[in-house]
């Protein structure tokens, strides 16, 4: 979201070969982890504002993940498998929640869950601005996520963009992203900070 895969070219031979759902099968299947910087920037519905945020992300699959976000503010979200710490440290305030609840029809269930087929109906979309699209819907109607446009450069996963319910538009665009064989398990470790109120709804 200029990335490079520093592992093998399995699934993205199958992505310039085929369409961006099939790459994006392919990605899923095989890219077992991995880790990235990403800027995601937040359009208000019916408003030019916009909100930016950087940081980095690590995923093992299946289900694990570590958002690191650096600017403006920090914030970190983990989850083990199980369950996934939302953390601010500004007000160090730490909340937990089951990993079902928190992940599914996500852009996480794209990025380090294992059953997209099963959480979201794929359909390819023309290219734009250089990248080649797929659309995923969530089969789920219960959750806030309307849509998720995932688009590949060359080869390369870029681009989501994710549309929900209250007509806000979020675009994660990933840079320097290593597909790794594995990382290790403390990365996907949450400790709670000592002091921290902790809820857990």
């Amino acid at each position: 979201m200029g990335v490079g895969f520093g592992l093998g070219l399995g699934w993205s031979q199958l992505a310039l070969a085929a369409g961006a759902a099939d790459a994006l099968r392919a990605f899923v299947q095989d890219a077992k982890a991995g880790r990235a910087s990403f800027t995601q920037t937040v359009h208000a519905p019916n408003s030019a504002r916009t909100k930016v945020s950087t940081g980095r992300f690590e995923f093992s699959r299946p289900n694990r993940f570590r958002f690191e976000y650096q600017k403006p503010y920090a914030q970190t979200i983990v989850s083990d498998g199980e369950k996934v710490w939302f953390h601010d440290p500004d007000l160090n305030q730490v909340t937990v929640r089951k990993l079902g609840d928190a992940l599914g029809s996500t852009p996480a269930a794209i990025l380090a869950g294992q059953s997209i087929e099963r959480d979201f109906d794929l359909k390819d979309q023309p290219d734009q601005d250089g990248l080649s699209w797929v659309l995923a819907t969530p089969k789920g109607k219960e959750g806030t996520i309307q849509s998720l446009r995932v688009g590949f450069k060359g080869r390369s996963l870029s681009v989501i963009e994710i549309a929900d319910s209250f007509g806000q538009r979020s675009v994660l665009q990933f840079a320097d992203l290593q597909i790794l064989p594995s990382l290790p398990a403390s990365t996907f470790h949450f400790a709670v900070p000592a002091g921290a109120d902790v809820s857990a709804p």
